[in-house]
């Protein structure tokens, strides 16, 4: 399942990779909110089996939605900013 945006829509665009593919986000846009707005729709597999994961907490209390960032080493995708030329990786 994809993210829709409901409003805000308006915003500057701006590039990034996700697991080496080019994915848009908005300027303004967690790590988070990118992810799931771009064709991926989710943040992970879960360990379990039961699925994609689109993180927990939302806020930066757990530990369900590290990623990796080229220069900035494993940071929560739900409190960082998105940002032109960014380089995630997933896991």
């Amino acid at each position: 399942m994809k993210l829709v945006r409901l409003r805000d829509a308006a915003r500057p665009r701006i590039g990034l990779t996700l697991d080496g593919q080019a994915i848009e986000a908005q300027q303004g846009d967690t790590l988070l909110t990118a992810l799931l707005a771009a064709e991926a729709g989710h943040l992970r597999d879960s360990e379990f089996g039961d699925g994609h994961r689109a993180g927990f907490c939302l806020m930066g209390a757990c530990q369900d939605c590290w990623v990796a960032v080229e220069g900035m080493g494993r940071v929560r995708a739900c409190a960082t900013l998105a940002a032109q030329g960014m380089e995630v990786r997933r896991g």
